[in-house]
């Protein structure tokens, strides 16, 4: 059974009886034990998941209703709630939490027939590029096991790009869905702010941080962007897109449009294969009929640290909840005062985690707010309104998704200035709002190149038309696992 074909033509051959949604979840649940020893995506797998398949087979064999889904194998960032099941943001601190309902885009996609196969590995609490930071051991990069596969959402690249699952869902802060597809080869797609319900998604930075589809094309992109969108009445920032079709005229093509290349993400520490393969899908974009021009958005060169201010401060606030009263883990009371206990219950806490809490303590205190916050918001607020102009003019953007190629694990670890300034590309689609696609593009040296694209918020239909007209310029080779 290929296990290759993308969520469409899973669709289109349970759809035309040629395969079982069983059978097909039965040979996923079979590659993930073969393989997964390797790459470590997932940190559990969902026994059911056959049975669960089985009975949308009989759901299409009775004549019943059946959803979009037809018993698509998906896979979950361990950061959002599934009911009954262990939800553990890859922390010690919650290793032995049961989530007690669903989230948001659960509820849709179980709506819809889709099975759960399992919940995937990430950076703790989804702090982190390079999945190393998960308290149960980072994931590794299936077109070489040596090599980071990005993150937060590393768990999920990987488990698409090595066909352990049909699509999957990660939670984009600041690259978080972009960063590991650019390094796994999948398309990594983020939102407009509020288009996807956060309710459910364990809180890290409320104020950007959105839930986003990883697949294998921009089509199954677009397609459960269809189910899992809309406006949701406990998730007071979700938009109405109107009941937006993602998928109709995604052909449409970009003649005629104009695409930004945005000067400050194309410049200074950018790996000479990426902007080889940058230049390279700007000039397939023009032979479609793009008019390709630079843009310059100042902000950009103070995004990172803005970005890791205002985050590390949204984190210092979401994580005290995690004091071992309300959430944590089996911890004894007696012999400590209310203060040192909490110390005490926090150690469970990874380095990466302890480091942005300390940082979210630190930068909105009295004395520092106005040095630090402040002085982040007002970045953020200028990005914004310099993003806004070039939309004026710019129908899109484009710019490399990442500007290194994957390095080795452990390679950066130690150094977490080095580690946060590869964020530099992807975390402006964050402050800003706007909507941003990793599409997979080259191979150097055995290694994925992803390029990015973004578009006015709201304008995701557009930005998924652009992306699949970048698609169709490349033929790629499968992932070598």
């Amino acid at each position: 059974m290929n296990l290759k074909i993308s969520a469409l033509e899973f669709v289109q051959e349970v759809q035309n009886g040629n395969i079982s949604a069983e059978d097909f979840v039965a040979k996923t649940l079979e590659r993930i034990q073969s393989i997964d020893e390797k790459l470590h995506a997932f940190l559990s797998v969902n026994e059911q998941a056959v049975d669960q398949a089985r009975k949308v087979d009989k759901k299409i064999k009775s004549g019943d209703k059946v959803g979009a889904c037809f018993g698509m194998p998906i896979s979950i960032k361990d950061n959002m709630c599934i009911k009954n099941s262990k939800t553990t943001c890859a922390s010690k601190m919650l290793e032995n939490f049961v989530a007690p309902y669903d989230a948001t885009v659960i509820t849709k996609l179980k709506e819809q027939d889709a099975v759960f196969v399992g919940k995937v590995n990430l950076d703790e609490f989804a702090m982190g590029l390079t999945t190393e930071f998960s308290a149960f051991g980072s994931s590794k990069n299936p077109w070489n096991t040596e090599y980071v596969p990005g993150g937060s959402s590393g768990g999920s690249a990987v488990s698409v790009s090595a066909f352990e699952c049909v699509a999957s869902l990660g939670s984009d802060t600041g690259g978080s869905v972009r960063n590991p597809a650019s390094f796994c080869s999948a398309i990594g797609y983020k939102p407009t702010y509020g288009l996807i319900s956060r309710y459910g998604l364990i809180s890290y930075a409320n104020s950007i941080e959105q839930i986003g589809p990883l697949t294998r094309t921009v089509k199954d992109a677009a397609f459960i962007l269809n189910i899992i969108s809309g406006l949701d009445p406990n998730d007071n920032t979700t938009v109405d897109n109107k009941s937006e079709d993602y998928l109709s005229d995604i052909d449409s093509g970009i003649e005629g449009k104009k695409i930004g290349i945005i000067k400050e993400m194309t410049e200074d520490g950018i790996d000479l294969a990426v902007l080889s393969a940058t230049k390279n899908a700007i000039s397939k974009l023009e032979a479609l009929g793009a008019i390709c021009e630079e843009v310059s958005l100042d902000m950009v060169k103070y995004s990172v640290a803005a970005y890791y201010t205002i985050t590390a401060t949204e984190a210092g606030s979401n994580l005290a909840r995690y004091d071992n009263l309300r959430y944590g883990y089996d911890f004894p009371l007696e012999g400590y005062e209310f203060n040192s206990y909490i110390s005490k219950a926090r150690q469970n806490f990874g380095p990466e985690v302890t480091r942005r809490m300390i940082i979210g303590g630190f930068v909105p205190s009295a004395g520092h707010a106005g040095k630090y916050f402040l002085k982040a918001l007002k970045v953020k607020s200028k990005l914004t309104r310099e993003i806004n102009e070039a939309f004026k003019k710019f129908d899109l953007l484009i710019a490399p998704t990442v500007p290194v190629l994957p390095f080795k694990i452990g390679e950066k670890i130690d150094d977490p200035v080095s580690l946060f300034q590869i964020d530099i590309n992807t975390v402006t689609a964050n402050l800003t709002g706007k909507p941003a696609i990793s599409v997979p593009f080259s191979i150097s040296n055995g290694l994925p190149i992803g390029i990015q694209l973004f578009a006015d918020s709201m304008n995701d239909k557009l930005l998924l038309q652009a992306a699949y007209a970048l698609e169709q310029t490349v033929s790629l080779p499968k992932v070598p696992i």
